[in-house]
């Protein structure tokens, strides 16, 4: 890997970092965000700490090779962030990608930018794959690296580390140089304007702040019942279920949403849509209701909601849901919307105590939308 010392190229500028960009450096690198998902800074970031990667961090990452680049805006050359290579495997032709944005420059699509023009460059000097890792609820990152092309690969056990020395997970995002130019086609495409609505309730991605109303749905007995196993959740696992929804989304995993009234804004319940498999385009939904909302028929709004969008956007083309056979209502909900039994599959679900649990599934086809 022989590469440039400074690429122009996606509307941006590679170069060595100055002295000149140490204000800008901090600026940087001193911003919550930053510090929060890039641990290997010092905190607090100092103009000390600024000026040892001008001088010494960044020359030692091309000694090492890997390379530093400061991304620089191509009309003035003032500093916008950083990227670079690191953790390079000569034997293997790969290297890990990674990079900062000052907190003027984001929203404006530099990261991304960056990201593409150093992976571009490192393909065209003899690098074969690259690893883009981020934390799971970082969707920020997770977003830059779909638009320059990285595929989600997996989870990394305990690839991280806290400033505390304790470890987490990561997950890997990939670009081959033999993958397609362009961003990368999601399984679950983003809400037409961030909702869906019929002008009476409104779906949305869930989101941290809805932690506390998720954790007082999921723990009521009559929800907890219709689940399998029949165990209410921790407090910790719905907040951080509601932290990783974003990214959730962005794998492909799950599209969690808020369901609330629309007049009011006020939470109604959630719902959920997932793929059960991706060859056959077959998915799955999941909803539930808080007590005061229940009767308005809010749930079946939500569900025909659900249904239209994963049938248009999200290009599902057969819809499940299964059920315990004593959920009446739920099934009443799913009649309306034009779903039909399709099929009683015995213990199929686990239960308390070792015991199994019968499952009602139900099926609607795109025609079958009411």
């Amino acid at each position: 890997m022989s590469l440039s010392q400074v690429v122009e190229a996606r509307g941006v500028r590679l170069r060595p970092f100055r002295a000149s960009d140490t204000a800008d450096v901090v600026d940087g690198c001193a911003d919550p965000l930053s510090q929060r998902f890039v641990s290997t800074m010092p905190a607090p970031y100092t103009e000390t700490d600024a000026r040892w990667w001008i001088d010494a961090g960044a020359p030692a990452a091309w000694t090492g090779g890997g390379a530093a680049y400061a991304i620089a805006d191509p009309a003035t050359d003032r500093l916008l962030g950083a990227v670079g290579l690191n953790y390079p495997v000569p034997g293997r032709s790969q290297a890990e990608i990674g990079y900062w944005v000052r907190p003027v420059a984001r929203g404006r699509g530099v990261a991304t930018a960056a990201t593409r023009a150093l992976s571009e460059h490192a393909f065209a000097t003899g690098t074969f794959r690259l690893e883009l890792l981020t934390e799971a609820e970082n969707g920020g990152s997770q977003r830059v690296a779909l638009a320059a092309g990285y595929r989600y690969e997996g989870l990394r056990r305990s690839a991280g580390q806290h400033r505390d020395g304790g470890r987490h997970d990561m997950l890997a995002w990939v670009r081959l140089a033999e993958d397609p130019p362009g961003p990368v086609a999601r399984l679950l495409p983003d809400l037409p304007d961030g909702i869906l609505t019929d002008q009476v309730v409104a779906l949305r991605r869930l989101a941290p702040d809805d932690a506390e109303v998720m954790y007082e749905l999921h723990s009521r007995p009559e929800v907890v019942a219709n689940q399998a196993p029949p165990v209410p959740p921790t407090r910790e696992a719905i907040e951080r279920r509601c932290r990783t929804a974003e990214s959730t989304w962005l794998t492909g995993e799950i599209a969690r949403l808020l369901i609330t009234d629309m007049a009011t804004g006020e939470p109604a319940g959630s719902c959920g849509l997932s793929y059960t498999e991706v060859s056959s385009g077959e998915g799955s939904i999941g909803y539930a209701l808080l007590p005061a909302w229940r009767g308005r028929g809010y749930a079946t709004r939500a569900v025909r909601l659900l249904a239209g969008w994963a049938f248009g956007p999200a290009g599902i083309a057969r819809l499940t849901a299964g059920t315990v056979p004593e959920n009446t209502a739920s099934h009443r909900v799913l009649e309306r919307v034009g779903f039909q039994r399709e099929a009683l599959q015995r213990g199929r679900l686990p239960g308390l105590a070792g015991t199994r649990l019968d499952d009602l599934t139900f099926a609607l086809l795109p025609a079958e939308l009411r």
